[in-house]
């Protein structure tokens, strides 16, 4: 965001402009980047979140609007703000999901334990414990055996059909569905839903209907003709035997989400996958979301914005596909697409809404989290003359006990020490004024937690005296053009650029190299066509190069008739 201070022959706010479109650090490893392409159907806008290969300190999954199947819908910063005690997170809308309790339609699986199950009809998304991302419809099965023979389960925490038996465990929310003449039967304890290994508990009670899931078990609910099954071979006090199998190339998988369809695999990207979606939902041009993984392992969340002629008309499936293998991705697939689209980092939006001004809650979201420490970015992240004497506030979040050393290095190497020595969780706050060299400082935060696991956090800003005391004229008439004053500490390489209250570039002078001293630069009125640039509101633009680095400071002005 720019401030700007509109004034007539005065100091300008000596704060930098925004930095230019690119990579936004957002935590260690974790970028997010602002894309606009301008096409013959509108502008397009879309956010990428590029994050390491998920292992170690870095995971991705799926977050549960309330943290269950059944759970309430949520923002997707509410979501980002339900694991905010654990790590820091960025990430995008997640599965489809329909139905009264807007259950999700496609698997949903988190630190190696089953949610939900898949629908063949989709693909689904996972991920294995060394990184890799797995797409493909994939279907499940599953098994319960107690004084019989094996008998198949149907899935895990989904609404059974007649003759059915579904497992439900606490991610599914506090009781079973009341389904009339349903046979249940209580598990307890009973461990946590993995795949492909025996799950046995002993039956606890045998019940019917809307049965409390306990916290530490699960409950097996048949209907139809698999209800006499399971009443006569699990009565109360039977050890009973549940399996979960995924696909074989699944087996290593620890987290999953539903979505599709397929759009890019072995790096190119695919028309046509065969995925049950109608023909309208994949050529309408709207918002949409993905994730990709590169070669080198990263991970790519992308969201793009529609539903806004004029700002961004959205994409098409295909187009998606085709900007997913642009952005270098070896394999992607579609996530929810829509009025549901929308990325976040930390509980803080990084795209607007597609309708609207308020935020649309969805099921469920997929985030990368990161349990190291955090350092946000220190305020201000530029400090001039100006502000010296207020220096800069400085933070960092820990989410474990930790030991922590935090450090200030200034631009000659020397190390100014913050804090350190045993933190608990938390969010820790520091000012700083002892700016005694211009250039870059390093706000860099070391710890170790209490699994003794090491994390680094390592932040910028900036301590620039070159430039002081930019002023232009409050007004000027049309043609008329303006003079930007100022004083330059030491030489520099000046330039001026003009441009309107929108943010949109009219002029720009070449840069030219000044003496240290009192200095201006002139604009001449004209636009960089020739024509005179109109009444309205504009900003001055001053950016300097010098020995310590490059800043650019703004001021307001207005041309008349």
């Amino acid at each position: 965001m720019r401030l700007v201070l509109a004034c007539g022959l005065c100091a300008a706010l000596l704060v930098p402009l925004a930095a230019a479109q690119g990579p936004v650090p957002l935590t260690p490893g974790v970028t997010s980047e602002r894309h606009v392409e301008l096409t013959p159907h509108g502008p397009v806008a879309y956010t990428v979140i590029t994050a390491p290969a998920p292992v170690g300190l870095t995971t991705i999954g799926p977050v549960l609007g309330g943290g269950t199947v059944t759970g309430p819908r949520q923002t997707m910063t509410q979501l980002e703000e339900s694991v905010s005690g654990n790590a820091v997170a960025a990430g995008v809308n997640g599965d489809f999901f329909s139905g009264a309790n807007a259950v999700p339609q496609g698997i949903v699986m988190a630190g190696g334990v089953v949610q939900h199950t898949p629908t063949p009809a989709h693909s689904s998304i996972g991920f294995d414990a060394a990184g890799g991302m797995h797409v493909g419809r994939i279907s499940f099965t599953g098994t319960w055996q107690g004084t019989g023979q094996r008998r198949p389960i149907a899935g895990v925490n989904q609404q059974p059909r007649s003759g059915q038996a579904v497992l439900f465990t606490p991610a599914w929310g506090a009781a079973t569905p009341n389904i009339a003449n349903a046979a249940e039967v209580v598990l307890e304890p009973f461990p946590a839903a993995a795949i492909d290994t025996d799950l046995s508990a002993t039956v606890a009670s045998a019940t019917s209907g809307a049965t409390p899931i306990p916290a530490d078990g699960a409950v097996l609910v048949a209907t139809g003709s698999a209800a006499a099954k399971l009443q006569a071979e699990a009565p109360q006090g039977t050890q009973v035997t549940v399996r979960l199998i995924l696909p074989d190339a699944w087996a290593s998988v620890v987290s999953a989400i539903g979505g599709g369809p397929l759009l890019v695999k072995g790096g190119k990207a695919v028309f046509a996958t065969g995925e049950h979606f109608d023909e309208a939902d994949l050529t309408t041009r709207e918002a949409r979301a993905a994730v990709g993984q590169l070669p080198d392992g990263h991970v790519i969340l992308v969201a793009v914005e529609g539903g806004r002629p004029g700002y961004s008309v959205g994409m098409t499936t295909y187009e998606l596909a085709r900007t997913m293998a642009g952005l270098g991705a070896v394999t992607a697939a579609g996530l929810q697409y829509g009025r549901f689209v929308e990325a976040a980092f930390d509980g803080q939006p990084l795209t607007r809404p597609s309708q609207g001004s308020n935020q649309v809650p969805v099921k469920e979201a997929l985030l990368v989290q990161y349990a190291g420490v955090y350092a946000p970015a220190p305020s201000p992240a530029f400090v001039g003359k100006a502000n010296a004497a207020a220096g800069v506030q400085l933070s960092y979040r820990l989410t474990r006990p930790s030991s922590v050393t935090a450090t200030l290095i200034g631009p000659d190497g020397s190390s100014h020490p913050v804090d350190s020595g045993s933190r608990q969780p938390g969010t820790y706050h520091f000012a700083f004024s002892a700016l005694d060299a211009e250039g870059t400082w390093h706000w860099n935060v070391q710890a170790v937690d209490d699994q003794n696991r090491s994390s680094t956090a390592d932040q910028t800003f900036v301590f620039d005296e070159t430039l002081t005391g930019l002023a232009v004229p409050r007004s000027a008439a049309v043609g008329a053009g303006i003079h930007a004053s100022f004083t330059l500490s030491r030489p520099a390489s000046v330039v001026l650029a003009i441009e309107a209250a929108n943010g949109t570039r009219v002029a720009a002078l070449p840069g030219t190299q000044l003496a240290a001293g009192a200095q201006s630069l002139a604009w001449d009125g004209t636009m960089a066509g020739g024509a005179k640039a109109p009444p309205g509101s504009y900003l001055a633009v001053v950016t300097e190069t010098s020995s310590v680095g490059t800043a650019s400071y703004t001021a307001s002005f207005s041309l008349h008739r």
